[in-house]
């Protein structure tokens, strides 16, 4: 019993709950249950490329500028170095092969050393 004598949950919060849950189930198992393959549009396609990117940056970016809900002003942050690093090694390499694992890792290389040798 929750406070007052309420149930935990209600009757509504147990519908919306079920409803939300079989909507999700419904939307990722569509594509299961048809029998033929449906055409992928070439744009799409071509898109894709470019999501392992568009991710990563996604993630990165507000982590890079903002520190405890604000814009980064110094200049002494170890991630705006480890960033830099791993874009201009992107920059370099994109095209070639193994363009977001080598991002990651040079920027974390220089990253690393700058946050936990010098405390940036």
């Amino acid at each position: 019993m929750g406070q007052k004598g309420r149930p935990m949950m209600d009757t509504l919060q147990t519908l919306t709950m079920l409803g939300l849950g079989l909507v999700t189930l419904i939307t990722r198992c569509f594509f299961f249950g048809l029998n033929r393959d449906l055409p992928f549009p070439a744009w799409a396609q071509r898109g894709l490329a470019y999501a392992p990117i568009a991710a990563l940056a996604a993630v990165v970016v507000p982590e890079v500028l903002v520190s405890h809900g604000a814009m980064v002003t110094t200049w002494q942050d170890a991630r705006l170095f480890g960033a830099a690093a791993g874009v201009t090694f992107y920059l370099a390499r994109r095209g070639q092969g193994q363009a977001v694992l080598g991002t990651i890792v040079v920027g974390m290389s220089v990253y690393l050393p700058l946050h936990l040798g010098w405390g940036w």
